[in-house]
């Protein structure tokens, strides 16, 4: 059986105020305000309107910008990265490609040793499965990609 991802009515209405206009609207959240900046238990986070994967806790680093930051998405398919003009800057803007959700941005000034990519993520447009419970929410498939 293959997970099919997509934004539903149904998930858009279970998301918070904060969680809506972040993915929605186009919004970021206050840095360092987020409930993952600082967060490193093994597993996967996921979008939090469509359910597909986007990034591991293995490829994800303490840059200190504020927001999660992350090497590389878990399966490029599921990011886009559309150029962003907005603000007047130039930023490369990553969305989810099955839900359409604004995640955040990606810059090049990740560490060198995991690519020099740092793909900086609101946390308002993640959930997070921790390694215990990927398998049974259907994300086993990912298992090998997570450390612990």
């Amino acid at each position: 059986m293959t997970k099919t991802y997509a934004r539903t009515e149904a998930a858009l209405a279970s998301l918070t105020p904060e969680q809506f206009r972040v993915t929605q609207q186009n919004g970021t959240e206050r840095p360092f305000s987020g409930e993952y900046d600082h967060h490193f238990e093994p597993g996967l986070y996921v979008d939090i309107v469509s359910g597909e994967p986007l990034f591991t806790s293995s490829q994800k680093f303490n840059s200190g910008c504020g927001w999660p930051a992350f090497a590389k998405p878990v399966d490029a398919a599921n990011v886009r990265e559309l150029r962003d003009a907005s603000h007047g800057m130039v930023r490369v803007e990553v969305r989810s490609s099955h839900g359409d959700s604004h995640l955040g941005h990606v810059f090049p000034d990740g560490p060198r040793e995991m690519g020099g990519l740092r793909y900086c993520i609101n946390s308002a447009a993640l959930r997070f499965v921790p390694k215990d419970r990927m398998a049974a929410e259907g994300y086993g498939g990912y298992l090998d990609q997570v450390e612990g």
